[in-house]
């Protein structure tokens, strides 16, 4: 973890930004309006997080769930998420952002899959925040395709099943190159992770708010650093283990 203002920051946060349809619909407005209402929210947290020196930022931007939503919200998300990519890009990586994105990308369009991998190409090279967009993932599926990586490695070879391990599974997940996240907030007063980074948040301190994700402003963010701030995470050790650990 960072130091920041005399307490700890998380080095990694990762975020289900629920809410959007929520929002508009208690404004009276279609869908759409939220889900736009939502990207400005995003930009928030990006910018604020770039300020703060966090180091990596996770963001469930479209689940392999979503797909089962009516096709014109779909359509427009799509939509949404491409001009996104065109029009934010070039702001990222100004503020030195790495964009990756993990999921099943072959599910989109192929003008989409090309923005997201010139986004990629763009900003590689960049050392300050690494930006996750969480784009047609789900955790069962980032486990399956590991499982399929690793057996691929067993069958020809590379790797003895007996020797495999954690760090191996880690390593062939969708985040293998980061640490796992610290803090997990959830927006919109639902209390579950909904199939998102099932392997990665298993140490993780859960933050669920019901602001609403169009809502959650500096205010919010700093709301849930403070929450993040008091927690003792022991990893399995006593109290009294974890305080003269972190007294070392």
């Amino acid at each position: 973890m960072t130091k920041d203002e005399g307490f700890s920051l998380p080095r990694h946060i990762a975020v289900i930004m629920d809410g959007n349809g929520r929002w508009a619909q208690r404004r009276l407005l279609p869908r759409q309006a939220g889900h736009r209402a939502g990207l400005t929210a995003a930009r928030r947290l990006i910018e604020a997080c770039v300020q703060r020196g966090i180091g990596a930022l996770t963001l469930f931007a479209f689940s392999s769930e979503n797909w089962r939503r009516p096709q014109p919200e779909v359509g427009s998300l799509m939509g949404l998420f491409m001009n996104a990519l065109e029009s934010e890009i070039a702001e990222l990586h100004k503020n030195k952002v790495r964009m990756r994105f993990i999921g099943a990308r072959e599910q989109f369009s192929a003008a989409l899959q090309q923005g997201m991998r010139e986004s990629e190409e763009l900003t590689a090279g960049n050392n300050g925040l690494v930006l996750n967009i969480a784009a047609g993932y789900g955790g069962r599926w980032d486990l399956l395709q590991a499982a399929r990586r690793l057996v691929g490695e067993a069958v020809s070879g590379r790797l003895r099943v007996e020797e495999l391990d954690e760090p191996q599974v880690s390593h062939a997940l969708a985040l293998a190159e980061l640490p796992d996240p610290d803090l997990f907030i959830r927006t919109g007063g639902e209390q579950r992770i909904s199939n998102f980074l099932l392997w990665n948040l298993a140490y993780t301190e859960l933050y669920f708010t019901e602001v609403l994700w169009p809502d959650f402003d500096a205010a919010a963010l700093e709301a849930a650093l403070s929450w993040f701030a008091q927690r003792q995470r022991r990893f399995g050790r006593t109290p009294e283990q974890t305080r003269d650990a972190d007294h070392a």
